[in-house]
């Protein structure tokens, strides 16, 4: 079987390009044809697997972290053709969610298993301003520090990320969103929204912790105002999902979810999507990945 393989070679930190030798040793061995694709810039990577796609790869296969499987995903997604996820990136929360091997080459060597004996599944997917995501698309402070660190020069690295966190830490406020859960509308002031269809995001933080992307569904933490001190306090909770307990915290269930707000935007799988107002759906079974064996 021919597979298309996206190598994010700038995800984790390199990790992804170190590891790509070995994982296409290992889908060899697993009686897969690899081919790579040019992946220079998101775009690129994203028109590489569709011109794949429409070919008739056998699957396509994101070597890297969200956002190489992000590329992927807006390539397989409403075809059939599935995606098989090898975490090499900072953050790997849709592998964490499919419950794919962390180490590389063992991910790679499953993924060739279950595709040469059709271990398949469908998942859910979302749809957002004409882009599909899998993990958990947010507005608020966390789209806020993602903004603001995406357009800091210095310093490199994460280091941007807690100079960012700082930064808007200390504009922190709550911001004016109308909130509609299939069609009933709400005004609600929010510190930020988390839309899941799986429950991790940021690494590793169970934002949705319920979220199941197989319930045509959605799950919406909403967390209203909070000071900066809590802020700081309840976002270690996000690690165990423990944060929905807090007072501030409300958590909702939708398959239309809609959001309008000034000066907000939406990112999801760690990547930009579209300013507020947007419409989030839930689309059934629009993804197919491997793995059905492993859970």
């Amino acid at each position: 079987m021919d597979v298309a393989v996206l190598v994010s070679a700038a995800a984790g930190r390199g990790r992804a390009r170190t590891a790509a030798a070995a994982v296409l040793d290992a889908l060899r061995a697993g009686g897969l044809t690899p081919q790579v694709l040019a992946t220079p810039t998101r775009a690129d990577a994203e028109r590489a697997a569709a011109r794949a796609v429409a070919a008739g790869t056998g699957a396509v296969v994101a070597v890297g972290g969200d956002g190489a499987a992000h590329a992927g995903l807006q390539a397989v997604a409403g075809t059939g053709t599935p995606l098989a996820v090898v975490p090499a990136g900072t953050g790997n929360d849709l592998a964490l969610a499919l419950g794919v091997p962390p180490e590389p080459v063992a991910a790679a060597t499953a993924a060739a298993a279950d595709l040469r004996e059709g271990a398949l599944r469908p998942v859910d997917a979302g749809r957002t301003a004409g882009r599909w995501w899998a993990t958990v698309l947010c507005c608020g402070f966390d789209s806020a520090v993602t903004d603001r660190a995406n357009r800091l020069r210095w310093p490199r690295g994460p280091r941007r990320y807690d100079v960012a966190i700082l930064a808007e830490l200390a504009r922190l406020r709550p911001r004016e969103v109308v909130l509609t859960l299939d069609g009933e509308a709400r005004t609600l002031p929010v510190t930020l929204v988390a839309v899941g269809n799986t429950p991790w995001y940021g690494g590793g933080m169970r934002v949705c912790p319920t979220a199941d992307p197989a319930d045509g569904l959605l799950d919406v933490t909403v967390v209203g105002p909070v000071s900066r001190r809590e802020l700081v306090r309840t976002r270690p909770r996000l690690t165990e999902g423990t944060h929905v307990a807090h007072p501030a915290v409300t958590v909702h269930r939708a398959a239309r979810v809609e959001l309008a707000g000034a000066g907000l935007t939406t990112y999801a799988d760690g990547e930009p999507v579209a300013a507020l107002p947007v419409v989030v759906e839930a689309v059934p079974g629009a993804l197919r990945v491997v793995g059905s064996a492993r859970t």
